[in-house]
């Protein structure tokens, strides 16, 4: 079936800008590899495909009907908001994700971010570099308040396989640990956690992550109201999905010092338009959407994207995202 099957990569650059080779993917079946496909683009592309992988490529119901030779789908991304799952389990196409790939380089970025609010390290080497310690007249300068994570508390919103290697770090850092869960899970891990209501969580954590998927339910969840019952010395980090934010609400909160800060790795729209008020935002940090890249990351999403193929075309689709609406 290998050799037959062909197979359509709609948007592979950033999965592989050079260093990441597609090679075992095209040893499994005739292989079509775009960097990027605009919208218009996307059923010309995918119309003879057997086998579509895409990442930020949309692929709603109106679409999947507009592709009758289409078995199966992979993301190449963890998140599998941009296909429609159910259209597809209607028209018996699997679809599967990539789970778990980048847990350590997420977990990190979201300390990185919270670090550099922390301790300013950015500003300071900019301060030392214009020669603000060449001309101090004391030993040491700071520019900013710098804060201890040691015994703050952070609140982690979502606490699946990142959400617990955050805890994880959070915890080396001496800081207390809670969380917010749907279903809070049966074992949530060595690291000492509390679970608590929503509303609790923002209202009384120093730090809130936010780890959790976005669904048709939580868009722009994190509002006014809830930015308005943190403390004003807390953090937001959004290593999640930019639409989990209202980005006007948090702008208006960090303009009016309403909280201390934010660390953000997505945006609601991808790229960042131009207008974006959170670009303008004083003490927010934004990253474009980075945490997930690192080569050792993308190395293992190569490595599950073939096992991926591989087993749906052995007839053992994994990792499939809507399998229970499959007919």
């Amino acid at each position: 079936m290998a050799d037959s099957t062909r197979i359509v990569v709609l948007d592979g650059y950033t999965i592989n800008p050079g260093d990441n080779p597609w090679d075992r993917l095209e040893a499994l079946g005739a292989c079509t590899i775009y960097d990027r496909t605009p919208p218009e683009l996307k059923l010309e592309r995918a119309a003879q495909a057997d086998i579509v992988l895409l990442s930020k490529v949309k692929l709603d119901a109106a679409a999947l009907q507009s592709l009758p030779k289409l078995k199966y789908i992979s993301m190449l991304a963890t998140g599998y908001n941009n296909v429609d799952i159910k259209a597809a389990a209607k028209l018996g196409i699997p679809v599967s994700n990539i789970p778990a790939y980048s847990t350590e380089s997420v977990a990190q970025t979201a300390f990185s971010l919270l670090l550099e609010l922390a301790m300013h390290v950015g500003l300071h080497d900019s301060a030392v570099k214009k020669g603000e310690w060449v001309r101090c007249p004391d030993h040491a300068f700071w520019k900013t308040p710098l804060i201890e994570l040691d015994s703050l508390t952070i609140g982690i919103v979502g606490y699946g396989t990142i959400g617990r290697a955050v805890a994880r770090i959070a915890n080396a850092f001496g800081m207390k640990v809670i969380a917010y869960a749907p279903r809070i899970p049966l074992e949530p891990g060595a690291v000492p956690v509390s679970f608590v209501s929503l509303k609790e969580l923002f209202a009384s954590a120093d730090v809130v992550s936010l780890h959790c998927p976005q669904t048709t339910d939580n868009g722009g969840f994190v509002n006014a109201a809830l930015l308005g019952s943190m403390k004003p010395t807390a953090y937001l980090l959004n290593l999640a999905r930019g639409a989990l934010v209202n980005e006007g609400d948090l702008a208006s909160a960090l303009h009016n010092g309403r909280i201390a800060g934010a660390g953000l790795d997505v945006v609601a729209h991808e790229p960042m338009l131009a207008d974006n008020p959170l670009l303008t935002a004083p003490n927010c940090i934004i990253t474009p959407h980075i945490a997930w890249a690192s080569l050792a990351a993308r190395l293992r999403l190569m490595e599950i994207v073939v096992a991926n193929v591989s087993a749906f075309q052995a007839g053992s689709p994994i990792n499939v995202v809507n399998a229970q609406h499959l007919k």
